[in-house]
């Protein structure tokens, strides 16, 4: 491929237009999601270069009750220049105020009356990993607290507070205040922000391709070349009738990793965040989690997941978990609580809700085993076939489970690589393998579950885990006994 030109000045400027237009259509998403479903105290209009929020005005959530939040976008097409001291407090190319100095205003008069805000940094620049402050920034809330309070006023940290705090013209005291409520949200690519969209309009029930997200986008844009600085809950409706972008109901966010960071965690209604819980720094190599923490934590948490979203019947599960949890997910929110369900599967909504013509009876293969009562079932929808069928054997055999039988269940045509093409065909196997359990397991103490599976097929499969025995789920932990059991679930 053959490097582009060097962007004109006209063009970083449209493309720093369109960056902050993409910006405030989540905004509108979070808008229009947390109405629908009724969130405790929703985002109730979006301002873009709103006329009262000063150096923070170019995107602006207002809840119901304060804080409200008061976004800066920054975009850069050079990565020349990190987030850090220097790019937070030089003055302007013109001779003005530090960015910090102007937020630090901001920030004082906004706060003037008492009301709490909350203030964030959005830029697809990189935050500098040798500056003393931004390289304590904690990824999960974007703050710099509480490791930027760390250390004496000596200390690398301690001498950089107090040129922070005299660049913004603060006392220290003040600058903790600031840093308490100022996100650094970093590395924001317009790559990333798409992804995150096209994630956002799914779980909002829109169309979710890249034609719909810049269509989102331009009209942000068209309301503000038409004056309109104040987005309210009926404009954002009236723009998704008009784009024609409905597909569904808009759901509650439960996000649960234990792989890698959920670009939706911050939307969440829920997060469960296991990723520095589970084994390895490598999200490929993560199998379970890593002592202290146990299974059984996890199962913890998974299962008091429904307490945390009460009253929401629609739920989309985002986030990064392998197939154990994803099946013990849908078992917490089971078809019988009258929840549906829903996940992304390579880019496509996977949902309870969807309809199938009939159900997919899978194949069904029988190995006597002859060590117990239980049943041992290997459910293969991706794996060759010998391959997965010669693990579980081995494994049962050799770990003495209490089977008296394996069954291997595959679709139809038997199991390889995109087998399950969308969310109707997902539904139709997951009836079509518990239809196909339900008498097999009518007689036994329990059941013994392998999976290889699509992570989605898992959930769906979980969701109708019903009239079926007590049911103990291994996961793949890829060691030398290949298995190990990481939850017991009750019928």
């Amino acid at each position: 491929m053959k490097p582009l030109p060097a962007p004109s000045p006209t063009s970083v400027r449209i493309t720093g237009d369109h960056y902050q237009w993409l910006i405030a259509w989540t905004g509108c998403l979070t808008l229009l999601r947390e109405n629908a479903i009724h969130t405790a105290n929703p985002v109730i209009s979006v301002g873009v270069e709103a006329d009262d929020a000063g150096n923070l005005d170019d995107v602006v959530l207002r809840r119901r009750t304060p804080p409200h939040t008061y976004t800066q976008v920054k975009y850069t097409v050079s990565s020349a220049t990190p987030v850090n001291e220097d790019y937070l407090t030089k003055p302007s190319p013109t001779g003005g105020p530090s960015i910090l100095k102007k937020i630090a205003k901001t920030w004082r008069a906004l706060t003037a009356d008492g009301i709490d805000a909350d203030l964030a940094i959005v830029t697809n620049r990189a935050p500098d990993p040798n500056d003393a402050l931004i390289a304590v920034r904690d990824a999960r809330t974007q703050l710099l607290l509480p490791k930027a309070a760390d250390g004496t006023a000596r200390s690398k940290t301690g001498q950089a507070r107090t040129r922070w705090a005299q660049n913004a013209g603060l006392s220290e005291t003040e600058l903790h205040e600031l840093l308490s409520c100022l996100r650094f949200d970093l590395s924001r690519e317009l790559a990333h922000v798409n992804g995150q969209l096209q994630l956002l309009m799914a779980v909002c029930g829109l169309r979710n391709d890249s034609r719909a997200v810049d269509e989102g986008a331009n009209w942000v844009a068209q309301q503000v070349r038409d004056g309109h600085r104040t987005l309210t809950l009926d404009m954002v409706k009236a723009a998704v009738d008009s784009l024609d972008l409905k597909t569904g109901p808009a759901h509650a966010i439960l996000s649960i990793s234990t792989l890698k960071s959920d670009p939706l965690a911050a939307e969440a209604d829920h997060t469960i965040n296991w990723i520095d819980r589970f084994e390895t720094d490598s999200e490929y190599t993560k199998r379970r989690p890593l002592a202290p923490a146990t299974w059984a934590q996890l199962q913890a948490d998974i299962e008091a997941a429904p307490t945390r979203l009460p009253g929401r019947t629609d739920i989309s599960v985002s986030g990064s978990l392998r197939l154990a949890p994803a099946f013990l997910t849908g078992t917490a929110f089971r078809m019988v609580t009258g929840a549906d369900l829903a996940v992304l599967q390579r880019g496509d909504l996977w949902s309870t809700r969807d309809t199938y013509d009939a159900e997919c009876a899978p194949v069904v293969e029988e190995y006597d085993i002859g060590q117990g009562e239980d049943l041992a079932v290997g459910i293969n929808v991706t794996v060759k076939a010998e391959d997965f069928t010669q693990d579980v054997l081995e494994y049962v055999e050799g770990q003495n489970i209490p089977a008296s039988r394996l069954l291997i269940v595959t679709p139809p045509a038997g199991p390889k690589d995109r087998s399950v093409l969308d969310s109707p065909a997902a539904n139709a196997l997951a009836v079509g393998i518990r239809n196909a359990l339900r008498r097999p397991a009518r007689t036994t103490p329990r059941i013994h579950l392998f999976l290889a599976c699509p992570m989605g097929l898992a959930l769906l499969l979980g969701h109708r885990w019903n009239r079926l025995r007590p049911t103990v789920v291994y996961e793949d932990v890829s060691t030398a006994q290949v298995y190990e059991p990481a939850f017991f679930i009750q019928a």
